[in-house]
């Protein structure tokens, strides 16, 4: 389909991760109609979605949680009520649900909470983190929380909030593994957002699963995947429901499609993102300075390099609002350029700046890009940056 005048298809993840969601009855229970239904606390209520979604009749529930099928069946039309903490907290843990769902808390339920409300904010704060040039940290914060939510679901208790928060939590794990792998490894990045976009997907969360498709899509790119990170991150500005959404995928967008060489789609995505500048507040990602680097880099990659040359010098200066990171991949973009342009003395001076910059920000993807772009031109620079980056896998080993 076309949306916004980018070509779009409908994607899903691959079967062998959504799978195995399916297959366990107790992901029902991080549907929005779950929620609903959970967030009643209307006892027979819950019972009769528990039978829906195990495919029990009365007997069968009945013999789980110890009633008869008189017992239940009266449960379920409201003619009977447990009032009984002891009873309820019982069938809480029969049916793997958290005790707050029926007005009970407990202290293994009440440090969920915290943990949940923990989790939020770690998420939060590791996606600070990454942005200011501390992705290393990012990947110690998530790690663990990651293992506790994945814990969690492997006990079947997979309610709606877990499964938004362990979804994030695996996205930003993988956006931070991106920062900080080198390129052989970059597939591990992006097998985190994939696990990401299949909750999302699994959630039926449209705004989830755009933010989901923007930060897989960028993975697969860097990863060297570019025809998938063209078709996610085309479905990701289609679902986006305003300019904000639109504004986060469209310079993501206009990257994969210039790796891909494809010079029609990247200058509609820049032009979209052209015409957002003034509407939109700026991000680390959207703003003049990262554009700058995207239309640089992206009019190279489609054979304008002449054209990339004569805007080299019209770079926007970089505000706050601009990752660290940025300085370092606009360096050796430029550099790049310069070196198609037979200035070898801007190319080192760039590449040099962007060589020290790099292994301070510990960003051994883009060491290796130095280390590309340098080729046999600059054998000095190209030794820097390697040397720079065997450092940096050793601190990683160990």
């Amino acid at each position: 389909m076309a949306e916004h005048g980018i070509v779009t298809r409908s994607e899903k993840p691959p079967t062998a991760l959504v799978r195995p969601l399916a297959q366990h009855a107790e992901w029902h229970w991080a549907t929005q109609q779950a929620q609903t239904i959970l967030n009643s606390r209307e006892l027979g209520v819950i019972l009769r979605f528990y039978r829906s979604v195990h495919g029990l009749n009365q007997t069968d529930l009945g013999a789980l949680l110890g009633y008869d099928k008189t017992y239940v069946s009266a449960l379920e039309l409201g003619k009977r009520h447990i009032d009984d903490i002891g009873s309820l907290r019982h069938i809480c843990a029969q049916m793997h649900l958290p005790p707050h769902v029926l007005g009970i808390t407990d202290p293994a339920d009440a440090d969920h909470r915290a943990m949940i409300q923990f989790g939020a904010s770690t998420v939060r704060l590791a996606e600070i983190a990454r942005q200011s040039g501390h992705a290393s940290e990012a990947v110690s914060e998530l790690w663990p929380l990651v293992a506790r939510l994945e814990a969690r679901l492997e006990e079947g208790r997979g309610e709606r909030e877990v499964l938004h928060l362990l979804g994030r939590a695996r996205i930003g794990l993988g956006v931070a593994l991106g920062n900080v792998l080198p390129e052989e490894r970059l597939g591990t990045a992006a097998h985190w957002t994939l696990k990401g976009w299949a909750l999302a997907e699994y959630a039926d969360d449209t705004q989830f699963t755009g933010y989901a498709l923007r930060m897989h899509g960028n993975e697969l790119r860097k990863a060297g995947l570019r025809g998938a990170a063209v078709d996610r991150l085309c479905r990701a500005v289609a679902l986006a429901p305003d300019d904000t959404a639109r504004a986060a995928a469209l310079p993501l967008l206009a990257r994969a499609a210039g790796a891909m060489h494809n010079a029609r789609l990247f200058d509609e995505a820049i032009r979209q993102s052209d015409d957002l500048l003034d509407t939109v507040q700026h991000t680390s990602l959207f703003n003049p300075f990262a554009l700058h680097e995207i239309r640089l880099r992206g009019l190279a990659d489609t054979d304008r390099v002449t054209v990339a040359i004569r805007l080299i010098e019209d770079s926007p200066t970089p505000t706050l609002a601009v990752a660290p990171q940025w300085r370092v991949i606009e360096l050796i973009t430029v550099a790049g350029i310069m070196l198609a342009a037979h200035d070898v003395r801007g190319a080192t001076t760039a590449l040099d700046s962007a060589v020290g910059e790099a292994t301070v920000q510990r960003l051994p993807h883009q060491l290796q890009r130095i280390m590309r772009t340098a080729g046999s031109r600059l054998p000095e620079v190209h030794g820097a940056a390697e040397l720079a980056l065997e450092r940096l896998r050793g601190e990683m080993a160990a």
